[in-house]
């Protein structure tokens, strides 16, 4: 093939100087011009970064060609394939992830500092709602109750061998508390269930029933610590074995009882209600119905809590992790979460944000993952381990950058007086 410009090249020359492109090789030589990216590849390029909020950074194309919109930049970006360019462009909300998922970008130091960049630009431009509004009604997943067992299944029966790599003694997969920056997850993760028991004002001899319960730690603590009996319900047949297995271990079986089952099927009274970290899963759809069920359970005396992601304003979860890692997960605004309570009278007596908890608990999380990644990738492939890699270290980005809140919610029917007038009792 001829050295010399094609007629197409010398078009997209002419046109990237009118476009005004801050484009520069990478000092790579170009033996033929099939791999050479195009002025208007370049020129999309400068467009998408616009889009996003014109972040610091700079993406280098797979011919050495450099594309920045700022003289200082704070990470760079490579892009090995002009097919991984073509789909990001097409679709950058779910193909920048997939893309990295692939090995098609490589990205230079901190992959949660880039992530941060580009969420806080993000978060700096004109917001539109007619998008939001259409990204809403794309995403609508199935939470049937069938719908609900496969999506548990895809996240959290991946194996309780791969979890113990990276989450607490305990296997908590929720926001832990930390009293001081300087304490460990196992410090913060306990310090979470003992804040919750305190919100709850938990005594002797009350029967509390917890819809969610995970690997089933707080159930435990609650019974150990508080003298209560739990029924705790979940849907995940490798938490539950675990969960039943450490009750036995420590004597705590005549104490909490784990039932398979959703909980749309939770029956019984109780004098606290607690669910932690799924309401993300249940759907707004059936707020009401959630709500109805707790009402139905809780003594007039009663009160309940409700632990769960949030947003700022209505919004689907991002295309790829709801894809990819949360299937049919969609975490509720505040306007959205009030449909469990307003309808149900149920009052509402505290609301907290612990939004800088999990930015931190993440961290941990992260770090933790890292150092076992050589295993996850034996377990697994490698595919899996950046797969993972890029949803925590997004889920970072999230909290730290305030796209994403962690509620608490106390709550109680109006025929109840247990909770005290003031919040000593929350921070002894």
């Amino acid at each position: 093939m001829s050295s010399e410009n094609t007629p197409l090249e010398i078009v997209n020359d002419s046109v990237s100087k009118k476009m005004g492109l801050t484009a520069e090789t990478n000092g790579v030589h170009q033996h033929t011009t099939s791999k050479v990216s195009t002025a208007f590849e370049r020129w999309l390029i400068q467009k998408l970064l616009k889009s996003i909020g014109d972040p610091q950074l700079a993406v280098e194309l797979w011919d050495g060609q450099i594309i920045r919109r700022h003289d200082n930049e704070m990470h760079r970006i490579r892009i090995t394939k002009r097919s991984s360019l073509w789909k990001i462009i097409l679709s950058p909300d779910f193909e920048f992830a997939e893309r990295y998922v692939k090995g098609e970008i490589q990205i230079e130091n901190s992959l949660t500092e880039l992530l941060e960049i580009l969420f806080q630009a993000w978060r700096d431009r004109e917001s539109d709602s007619k998008f939001e509004k259409l990204l809403t009604r794309l995403s609508k997943r199935s939470r049937s109750l069938t719908a609900a067992r496969d999506n548990v299944h895809q996240h959290y029966d991946l194996g309780n061998d791969f979890y113990r790599l990276w989450l607490d003694e305990q296997m908590l997969y929720t926001c832990a508390y930390f009293e001081s920056p300087e304490a460990s997850l196992e410090e913060a993760q306990i310090a979470k269930m003992d804040y919750i028991c305190r919100k709850l004002c938990l005594r002797p001899g009350d029967r509390v029933i917890e819809a969610g319960c995970g690997w089933g730690a707080l159930a435990m603590h609650m019974a150990r610590h508080y003298g209560v009996s739990v029924i705790a319900y979940n849907i995940s047949p490798e938490q539950l074995s675990f969960a039943r297995s450490q009750a036995r271990r420590t004597g705590l079986s005549q104490k909490v009882s784990f039932i398979e089952d959703d909980w749309r099927n939770i029956r019984g009274d109780c004098d606290a209600f607690v669910s932690v970290g799924m309401l993300e899963h249940v759907g707004p759809e059936n707020y009401q119905k959630f709500g109805q069920i707790i009402r139905d359970s809780l003594t007039p005396h009663g009160r309940g809590l409700i632990h769960s992601i949030g947003v700022n304003w209505q919004r689907p979860l991002d295309r790829w992790t709801a894809c990819k890692i949360f299937p049919g997960a969609q975490p509720p605004s505040l306007k959205q979460a009030m449909e469990l309570f307003e309808p149900n009278e149920l009052n509402v007596f505290d609301i907290e944000n612990l939004q800088s908890h999990y930015a931190l608990t993440l961290r941990h999380w992260l770090d933790r993952f890292e150092q076992s990644a050589e295993t996850v990738r034996q377990m697994f492939d490698e595919e899996f381990v950046r797969m993972w890699r890029f949803y925590l270290s997004s889920s970072i980005a999230v909290f730290q950058t305030g796209w994403l809140q962690l509620y608490q919610i106390l709550f109680a029917p109006p025929t109840s007086h247990s909770l005290p007038s003031t919040r000593n009792h929350i921070y002894k």
